[in-house]
């Protein structure tokens, strides 16, 4: 298949072994019961065979990993239970004791608690870098490095990070590199195609896209795959066959929501740019986007998630007026996670909070008058006249 909507439909079809157009959910934890025992053999060792055990693997995962490979131009990929399954299989598949990873002042901030405190409990150093800044990769860089762990558009502050740079800076050093792309999804980026040796996504995000599962996924060459595979199995972190299933039919609009998503949030952010009680908006389709040439160069479409800071005396009325926002938002819902049909405004300073000291927060470019927000599929006008009102509140 030559475009992306018409793989989200029909590839992958190989593992559903019925004629139903669409695949059964194959609830069940033992898939084989083998006719001799060479069979079995061959089914306990075959890296992620989708009919033996459900922590090897099942059909729909198949299926499912097989299209999200596709879409990010990858061999292969896995799925795992969670985003962050995804995320410390695939960290925890390349280190080691003894050596060195290179990340970013700004990650999800569970990526952050893993960076900062489990891995040095396990003797691997982490160093990090200012992702705007290539030379900062350079220097960070020691003879022990074994990984370098990037996220672009990160979260919250949506800073970018050069890809090709860091993905040629890396290959030449013999540096295995890993990139999140939950913020962005393989519709409007694809990190692989600059050099990028495995991506990570949260699927339960734009992938998913309807809020009503948890998953994650690893992207790669086979043979990185079947590492973090061996990997998983050892961690646990299989997806159950429902949530593999809803994955699934999740992917077969992909394409659709996040072209009303990206084209909902571009618009909300021109209007907010417009508002006297808007400091600031980072969007990485604006202009005004530090890294807006950045964008345009690696980035097919600029996602749905902004974020905007609340203007005020001080960061204390900063605070006050985010919450008076927040508090009288009738559209978009005050929760957790993104990228669904939904549209969802958060403050990521209470989120960070018990993650992060005041200093990291600041590196992260977070502050309390700073509003996430992540873009669902309603109709604009409706989205602008939520926080028109909203926005009004503060000055009564």
């Amino acid at each position: 298949m030559s475009h992306i909507e018409t793989d989200l439909i029909h590839s992958g079809k190989t593992f559903n072994n019925t004629p139903a157009v669409v695949p059964p959910i194959y609830q069940t934890a033992t898939y084989y019961a083998a006719d001799n025992a060479v069979d079995y053999a061959k089914a306990a060792t075959e890296a992620r065979h989708p009919y033996f055990y459900h922590r090897h693997g099942n059909p729909v995962s198949s299926q499912t990993a097989e299209l999200i490979a596709r879409l990010e131009g990858t061999e292969a990929a896995l799925l795992t239970a969670t985003g962050m399954a995804a995320i410390s299989t695939a960290v925890l598949s390349v280190v080691k004791a003894g050596d060195h990873v290179v990340a970013q002042h700004s990650h999800y901030s569970a990526a952050n608690i893993l960076l900062k405190e489990l891995l040095p409990q396990f003797g691997v150093e982490v160093s990090f870098a200012d992702q705007s800044d290539n030379a900062s990769f350079d220097k960070a860089i020691k003879a022990n490095t074994t990984l370098i762990y990037l996220e672009t558009p990160s979260n919250p502050n949506l800073a970018l990070t050069d890809l090709a740079y860091v993905g040629a800076l890396a290959q030449k050093a013999g540096i295995t590199t890993v990139c999140d792309n939950t913020f962005a999804s393989p519709i409007n980026q694809r990190p692989g195609d600059f050099g990028i040796d495995i991506v990570v996504h949260s699927a339960t995000k734009y992938l998913g896209g309807h809020s009503d599962l948890t998953a994650g996924v690893i992207c790669g060459s086979q043979a990185v795959v079947d590492k973090a595979w061996k990997k998983l199995l050892s961690l646990g972190g299989a997806l159950a066959p429902f949530d593999s299933w809803l994955l699934l039919r999740g992917l077969r609009t992909l394409s659709l929501r996040v072209r009303q998503i990206n084209e909902n949030a571009l618009a909300l952010a021109r209007w907010f740019e417009k508002q006297p009680l808007v400091k600031r908006v980072l969007h990485c389709g604006l202009p005004s986007h530090p890294q807006h040439g950045l964008a345009k160069q690696q980035m097919r479409g600029f996602t749905g998630m902004l974020c905007v800071e609340i203007d005020g005396e001080d960061e204390q009325e900063q605070f006050a007026r985010a919450q008076t926002v927040l508090n009288h938002l009738r559209i978009f819902a005050n929760a957790a996670s993104l990228g669904g049909v939904e549209s969802l405004a958060v403050h990521p300073a209470s989120m960070w909070g018990m993650h992060h000291s005041p200093e990291q927060k600041q590196k992260a470019g977070i502050n309390d008058g700073m509003l996430r927000i992540s873009v669902g599929i309603e109709h604009i006008e409706d989205l602008i006249a939520d926080f028109e009102q909203a926005l009004a509140k503060c000055s009564d």
